[in-house]
């Protein structure tokens, strides 16, 4: 029995407030973040005196995948530190000197949480809080429980880490998550060769998540995602930024193996040269699951299966398409966990109070979320419901919302919904007249391009007819 309304979850006005596409002004920076907040009339103890206040920012990787060498290249990839910095120090301030600021993150898992934190002098942000702010215990740390070593796409080493300090919660969903009676069940990827594991958790009537403490026991929640395109959901803004509080990453399915044809979302194509690549992949993944010297050797062997099979870069696979019909489920269920339970595991009794803070002065487009091209967007968007906020996002980036099912699927949950609004519900404040208003309405936007799979699908109703495309 629910315990809460969807609606106490937050509220469907959004502000999108525009300036500098740059970092270098720190003045101009923290105005624009400030109005932007301002504009949603937050109550006065939205932040009180004693909370634990969690900053969740989006630190996937300390680099850009298509160009490792530049050091400089995650701009379009993660929350940029001076963002971070800014949004810290506003709840800082509302603490007046009791409470905790925790800045935590579970990168993908192959990234190095140690470069990140050389590359943004996080060390350093941190000493800088605790000076400027004293009496506010300032904590920052990596989720993950492992590391990752990836040569080519092949998991060859992983080391342990130690995670949360609090620790981690197994939520239940069960009969209440998105995944009861999906036909994919017993097909589902996560994020490496470990099968058994990702469909364990997923077997009907049993659907399990396990998410790191330190978020699910905040008071108040602050996501700083970065505005960006992803293969798998099409955008990345708050609602998927959430993947990076689980410790597990395995536990999160990704895509459906096998092709449309066979139930799967793999691939938007079913053809038998896909089959077969499927067959053949699937079959070698368990193989090499666990056995890091034969990972090694295999290596080798996927240079020349992409020869036969195509480059990723040119070919959908790995559900990287607008057909992935998976991994929206897994996103929308990670919301229903920090909605309806806390860090015990049990029903709240009081929602919890969430803060969304976009990064959006230089967005990113194209291959997201890992190798973006910039966006010189100069925004800063907040809202206290992610829902409002990513359907906002979608029309700002140039993109139709209904067009993913993370989006529009977020107002159809039957079972622990979400939403207490419809999207006619959602309005836009701004310092540009044009944005403001219904979100639908807001004009001179921006025209993100889109993932190659989510291509002549997810662009506007106006785009596809400037690209000689009806929509659908």
């Amino acid at each position: 029995m629910n315990t809460l309304s969807p609606s106490s979850f937050g509220a469907p006005k959004v502000s999108v407030f525009s300036g500098k596409a740059s970092y270098d002004d720190a003045d101009a920076l923290r105005q624009q973040i400030e109005d932007a907040i301002k504009a949603l009339e937050l109550s006065a103890d939205f932040i009180t005196p004693g909370d634990r206040v969690v900053i969740k920012p989006n630190w996937v990787k300390e680099h850009n995948a298509s160009k490792p060498e530049d050091e400089g290249g995650w701009l379009t990839i993660i929350t940029h530190p001076a963002v971070v910095r800014e949004v810290a120090r506003w709840a800082a301030r509302k603490l007046q000197g009791h409470g905790s600021v925790t800045l935590c993150d579970a990168p993908q898992s192959d990234s190095s949480f140690a470069t990140i934190r050389r590359l943004h002098r996080l060390d350093d942000l941190i000493t800088d809080l605790t000076k400027e702010f004293p009496g506010v215990a300032f904590l920052l740390f990596d989720m993950r429980c492992e590391e990752w070593t990836i040569d080519d796409g092949v998991t060859i080493a992983k080391r342990e880490l130690p995670s949360d300090p609090s620790g981690a919660v197994d939520i239940h969903l069960d009969a209440d998550s998105e995944f009861l009676g999906h036909p994919g069940l017993g097909k589902l990827y996560g994020a490496s060769f470990d099968f058994a594991t990702t469909n364990r958790q997923h077997t009907d009537p049993h659907h399990e998540y396990r998410i790191c403490r330190t978020p699910m026991n905040a008071d108040v929640l602050i996501n700083v995602p970065k505005l960006k395109t992803h293969k798998k959901v099409g955008l990345t803004v708050a609602l998927k930024n959430l993947v990076g509080t689980t410790p597990r990453t395995n536990w999160l399915p990704r895509h459906t193996e096998g092709t449309p044809a066979e139930g799967g979302d793999q691939f938007a194509e079913s053809t038998a040269k896909r089959a077969l690549e499927g067959t053949l992949m699937r079959t070698a993944k368990k193989i090499l699951f666990g056995r890091f010297f034969l990972s090694k050797l295999f290596v080798p062997l996927k240079k020349l299966g992409r020869v036969i099979f195509g480059d990723t870069k040119e070919v959908v696979r790995s559900g990287n398409w607008h057909g992935n019909n998976t991994a929206w489920r897994m996103i929308l269920d990670l919301h229903k966990c920090f909605f309806y339970f806390d860090g015990r595991g049990v029903r709240r009794d009081k929602p919890l109070r969430y803060l969304t803070i976009v990064d959006g002065i230089i967005g990113g487009d194209g291959d997201g979320p890992m190798s973006c091209d910039p966006v010189a967007s100069g925004v800063i968007l907040a809202g206290t419901h992610p829902v409002a906020v990513d359907c906002v996002s979608a029309q700002l980036m140039g993109l139709n919302w209904k067009k993913t099912r993370l989006l529009n699927d977020a107002f159809a949950i039957q079972r622990l919904p979400i939403t207490g609004f419809a999207p006619s519900d959602i309005t836009v404040a701004s310092n540009k007249a044009e944005w403001s208003g219904p979100f639908e309405e807001m004009k001179h936007c921006f025209e993100f391009q889109c993932h190659f799979g989510w291509a002549g699908h997810l662009e506007s109703d106006e785009r596809l007819a400037k690209m000689g495309k009806s929509a659908v």
